[in-house]
């Protein structure tokens, strides 16, 4: 069963609440237990400085709020009831704050309810910090946008010359258009589409390739990481470089084993098949291990290295690695699987390096079809039948077969439940294709940058996207450029697939954090993780069914899993508060709350603990 979505509309044509925050950012955060409505402002006045913003179209630029503007509170007549309520949160909230990890680093902290508009807790609102895998959040909303929850990847075999006699003359290529999904995450197997291919140049009548098997990832240019990603990681599988071609998620496990002594181990691969640079300098011993076996990488694009020694009998050693050269990768198993189908291929397997050496990337054979390309807003899918960038001819290069990968909502999920920071690259590249023409980091920065603050409407000022994933530490936002973005994605007419890829707390297979508690079945937010950095931001119920936005960010922290500690402490306590609420008001959130199963798409072993 999906999410049950669950509407509350916003106050005032759903500017309260986007008004709120600019007004907090402007006078600064509120006095522990003070009261909004003490301010002295009615709404009318918010209303005559802001401009409508009830859909998901660019609001009127260069809108701006009175100087003088104060915060309204719409429960300005609040019987001391719910002051003391409220009073008391902020005092729990606060004490959580001051003691153990909230103790340590830089916090900001902001709380705001979505059905009356005011702030239940403030604290370094402003603060502008690396958000980690909150950085998702913008990225998922900027997908949506962009490409929509329908939008899908295609990945196209070439054929390269004439068919004869059964035989291809010429080489065939594995064309990609950003899919990070060809693994067996979403699919049957991470070779099914592959299999596919081989069947259908069977069917062509092709039974020998005279060329070679090319990878070509070109659709996407630049560098394949961010310079600012931590270089302890790029070894890592969550670090794993984002090409126009991707296979396997961009990683490869290594099986290493004893062989006879005198000779070098035997090294397999995971998948079968697989080619990679790998300097092979370890030794079967028969006597005693002097220097253990080692898999060494220094560089991410040099060659793999297996160093030491291992005794006959001696347990396999295995490694999991990203890989340097993703098309290429591909184009082994693909070469491989042609081979399993009957289909002999006389050359070897290689890759395209550079745009200007591709003969897909900039002609018209073939469609990864930006129709529109420059336009503001979804772009369908990436079909066959129109130009990839170009207008010259292709000569006599065909299309044998086209891949289709799931949707962008399946791709969300995978996203910000799994905080997978490939899927969230390829969805920034795909953005900087889509409306700039430019399938690089910068392209896509700038993309989901302008999105950001054209629609979203949030201040340019603290606001630094370097990357989809978080991974940079270079990213910033403030807390209350997340809860803005919350509240903007209720109003969305994509609410529902952005709210159904947020992890659910003391759901065993997403948020496994806050089981047992008023938060579980109920928070849903996106974690975020890199070195000294941890964030929680989402929206969760009162147990008056209130719905709150929130965002917590701890920059500098000495221990993020400390600091999730006192995240999971403001997240249930968040979820424990009560004050009068009538669920009649006018508000809009769209969310998946309590009675919510669990989504499909159990957690693989290399989602590991990165993020949770």
């Amino acid at each position: 069963m999906s999410p049950r979505p669950l509407r509350v509309r916003f106050l005032a044509l759903g500017i309260a609440l986007p008004v709120a925050i600019s007004v907090l950012l402007a006078v600064g955060a509120l006095p522990l237990g003070s009261n909004p409505s003490q301010l002295g402002t009615d709404s009318s006045r918010i209303l005559d400085a802001v401009p409508p913003a009830a859909s998901a179209d660019v609001a009127a630029p260069g809108a701006e709020l009175a100087a003088d503007t104060e915060f309204a509170d719409d429960a300005g007549h609040a019987d001391d009831r719910n002051a003391g309520a409220l009073a008391a949160l902020q005092s729990e909230l606060a004490r959580h704050l001051a003691r153990g990890a909230g103790r340590t680093g830089n916090w900001g902290v902001l709380a705001v309810s979505g059905a009356r508009g005011d702030t239940l807790f403030a604290q370094n609102h402003g603060a502008s910090l690396a958000p980690a895998s909150n950085q998702k959040l913008l990225t998922s909303a900027g997908a949506l946008y962009h490409l929509g929850p329908d939008f899908r990847f295609t990945t196209f075999l070439l054929a390269d010359g004439t068919v004869s006699n059964g035989r291809l003359h010429g080489d065939l290529i594995l064309y990609g258009t950003g899919d990070p999904a060809l693994s067996d995450r979403l699919l049957e197997s991470e070779v099914a589409p592959f299999r596919e291919f081989a069947r259908e140049l069977r069917r062509q009548g092709v039974r020998t390739v005279t060329g070679d098997i090319l990878g070509d990832g070109t659709f996407f240019t630049g560098p394949t990481r961010r310079d600012s990603w931590n270089p302890r990681d790029l070894n890592d599988w969550f670090a794993a470089p984002v090409s126009g071609l991707s296979f396997n998620e961009n990683v490869v496990t290594l099986r290493v084993q004893a062989s006879a002594p005198g000779t070098a181990p035997r090294v397999r691969t995971q998948p079968e098949g697989a080619l990679l640079p790998l300097a092979n300098q370890g030794r079967t011993v028969a006597g005693g291990v002097r220097t253990p076996l080692m898999v060494v990488r220094d560089d991410p694009d040099a060659p793999i290295e297996i160093r030491g020694e291992m005794a006959p009998g001696q347990a396999d050693a295995w490694r999991r690695i990203t890989v340097s050269d993703p098309p290429a990768f591909a184009a082994s198993i693909l070469k491989r699987v042609l081979r399993e189908e009957g289909i002999r291929v006389e050359g070897s397997s290689g890759s395209v390096r550079d745009a200007s050496e591709s003969r897909v990337t900039g002609t018209r054979l073939v469609a990864p079809a930006f129709q529109g390309v420059g336009d503001e807003g979804a772009a369908g899918s990436w079909d066959d039948g129109s130009s990839v960038g170009g207008t010259r001819t292709a000569g006599e290069t065909w299309t044998v077969a086209v891949h289709h990968s799931p949707p962008v909502r399946d791709l969300l999920d995978v996203v910000n439940k799994r905080s997978h920071n490939l899927y969230a690259e390829a969805l920034l590249l795909a953005m900087g294709r889509t409306a700039w023409g430019d399938g690089s980091f910068d392209g896509g920065s700038g993309v989901l940058t302008r999105y950001l603050t054209r629609v979203v409407q949030l201040d340019s000022d603290g606001l630094n996207v370097v990357d989809g994933s978080g991974l940079s530490r270079l990213n910033r936002a403030r807390p209350s450029d997340l809860v803005t973005l919350l509240a903007h994605m209720d109003r969305d007419e994509h609410a529902d697939a952005f709210w159904a890829s947020l992890p659910e707390a003391g759901n065993q297979r997403e948020l496994r954090r806050m089981y047992r508690s008023a938060a579980a079945g109920n928070l849903r937010a996106k974690t975020g993780t890199i070195h000294r950095v941890s964030a929680l931001s989402g929206v969760v119920r009162t147990l008056d069914g209130e719905p709150i936005y929130f965002s917590i960010v701890a920059n500098d922290v000495p221990s993020p899993w400390a600091a999730k500690q006192v995240e999971d402490r403001i997240g249930i306590q968040l979820a424990a508060f009560t004050r009068p609420f009538d669920p009649e008001l006018p508000a809009s959130v769209r969310y998946a709350g309590r009675g919510t199963e669990v989504g499909e798409g159990a957690a693989t072993a290399q989602d590991g603990q990165q993020d949770r």
